[in-house]
């Protein structure tokens, strides 16, 4: 029978790890890791995502040689990769998870699935998240991802008759080592205060979102100065697969069953968690069932609505953090330190660059993933999409980003944190510097133009106009008969059981999508 591939993609863990468990029954394995070169030369590959990477592989590596194995790492397209080692010595299977990655991913698995039927080399998937492959009706997809998240995990515990296959010319005990970054083409600033990779980091932080922090996810996930603590901070290790979703869900559903009846705040907040983890395999599920969303509008509709005008000047604006409107400016700043901001934060983001600055989503979209650490294709391009206003079945949210640094920020405190030269600008004007008499910036020794950039536009008329446009698309009458397809083929089924009615939490819209979750 000989042995089996392992190809670890973004799966970087050993517990409930579906394909190493099926491979090690079959017989002896290699536990594989290729970093391709074409994937790191795309426009949303980051140095921050591939040194999250290595650290995590080298956590790994180090779980297999407890084990008596190793993890191979080979730079290299894959299959050449995998052509060069079948020739040195073949193996009847490779073991895998599904991945609903960006389109070269996706270009990759097909041409794999090729390659070994060609070889005549068994090709064995394993979904990863709640994502069904070839799904044919959204109608059963919620109960889909229950009975995933319901299955037990496969615990490394359960992997003592992992045996390992030595390839030749290799030897055990080599430590690893990884191209350099600027040999991949990566050369972006990697954020000083971003987190690191690893199942062992992961795990804590899941522990102490479940036992401490959950207790403020409720309430403390919107506002940029309480949600680095009240949100979970899970989303790179899921990104990377150091966690699985699955343990993640049991994990939280157990606390939840385990805290006393006076804990209930914290279980609405975990329950609150829960939904989150849903979502984000709907999300995801949206690209698996139609990986153009990348590139193009979700519904055709809305072609043209934004690609003919293209403007770098707002563009190079917002990514250098000088659009004059300060919570935006801050939320950039925070971007580039930490590689993460809350995700009200990145809707008003999107929502600032689609409409007063009128930018295509995709540009946008690109220079996004680069800055977040925790970029998952399939949630990052339905949202960019989402926030845009292209999906033609979710009501537009558009944010002030005035409106949301009074709401979000009452006392400028993280206005000021991270915008240094906001800190001599009384609270009257901290959220609108340029509407400061001359002689008040003089007395406080700031000039709004020039160490405080002006708002790009007129943010009232901007957004008036970009509404107008909109909403005049939206009520042509074939861009709304077309929204039915897309509602059959991507909207959410489900429904939400509140325990107690609130006042405007759970609105569903005509399309059965529900609003107000800040997912």
């Amino acid at each position: 029978m000989g042995y089996s591939i392992v190809w670890f993609k973004r799966d970087l863990r050993l517990h409930d790890h579906a394909a190493l468990y099926a491979a090690a029954q079959r017989g002896p394995v290699v536990c594989l890791y290729m970093i391709e070169p074409c994937v790191w030369a795309q426009p949303d590959a980051a140095n921050q995502h591939y040194q999250f990477l290595t650290e995590s592989l080298l956590e790994l590596d180090a779980a297999l040689r407890r084990r008596g194995g190793q993890l191979h790492v080979v730079t290299g397209e894959v299959v050449p990769t995998l052509a060069r080692l079948f020739a040195l010595a073949p193996f009847s299977a490779v073991y895998a998870h599904e991945e609903t990655g960006n389109g070269i991913t996706f270009a990759r698995d097909l041409a794999v699935g090729q390659w070994c039927q060609a070889q005549g080399v068994t090709w064995a998937e394993f979904a990863q998240f709640g994502v069904v492959r070839r799904l044919k009706t959204r109608d059963t997809w919620q109960k889909k991802w229950e009975a995933h998240v319901k299955q037990p995990c496969l615990p490394s515990s359960a992997l003592p008759h992992l045996r390992f296959f030595s390839l030749p010319g290799t030897e055990l005990g080599e430590p690893l080592s990884f191209p350099a970054p600027l040999d991949l083409g990566l050369t972006g600033f990697v954020p000083p205060r971003r987190q690191h990779g690893g199942r062992r980091l992961g795990l804590s932080v899941l522990h102490s979102f479940l036992v401490e922090r959950s207790n403020q996810y409720r309430g403390g996930i919107s506002s940029p100065l309480s949600a680095p603590t009240a949100c979970s901070r899970l989303s790179p290790y899921l990104a990377f697969g150091c966690l699985s979703l699955r343990e993640v869900v049991h994990a939280t559903r157990q606390q939840q069953d385990s805290l006393p009846p006076e804990a209930r705040y914290q279980k609405k907040g975990l329950a609150a968690f829960t939904s989150r983890l849903y979502w984000h395999c709907h999300f995801i599920q949206k690209l698996e069932s139609e990986p153009a969303l990348e590139y193009r509008n979700l519904h055709r509709g809305y072609d043209g609505l934004r690609e003919l005008e293209v403007n770098p000047a707002h563009l190079e604006a917002l990514m250098a953090g000088r659009t004059g409107w300060p919570l935006v400016d801050a939320c950039v700043a925070m971007l580039r330190e930490t590689g993460w901001i809350n995700f009200r934060m990145r809707a008003m983001l999107v929502s600032v660059a689609a409409y007063p600055l009128w930018l295509h989503w995709r540009p946008v979209g690109l220079w996004l993933a680069r800055q977040f650490l925790d970029y998952e294709p399939g949630i990052h391009w339905s949202q960019m999409q989402m926030q845009s206003g292209t999906t033609g079945i979710n009501i537009p949210r558009i944010y002030n980003p005035v409106k949301q640094a009074h709401d979000h920020d009452p006392q400028g405190h993280f206005v000021r944190r991270w915008l240094p030269a906001m800190r001599r600008v009384p609270d009257t004007w901290l959220f609108e510097p340029w509407r400061m008499p001359p002689n008040l910036q003089l007395r406080c020794g700031v000039t709004v133009g020039d160490g405080i950039p002006m708002p790009l536009v007129d943010l009232e008329e901007a957004t008036r106009q970009a509404k107008l446009r909109l909403f005049a698309l939206r009520a042509q009458p074939d861009v709304k008969a077309a929204k039915a397809a897309v509602v059959e083929k991507h909207a959410s089924r489900k429904r939400v059981q509140e325990s107690r009615p609130q006042k405007n939490s759970t609105r569903l819209g005509s399309d059965g999508v529900q609003l107000g979750l800040e997912f």
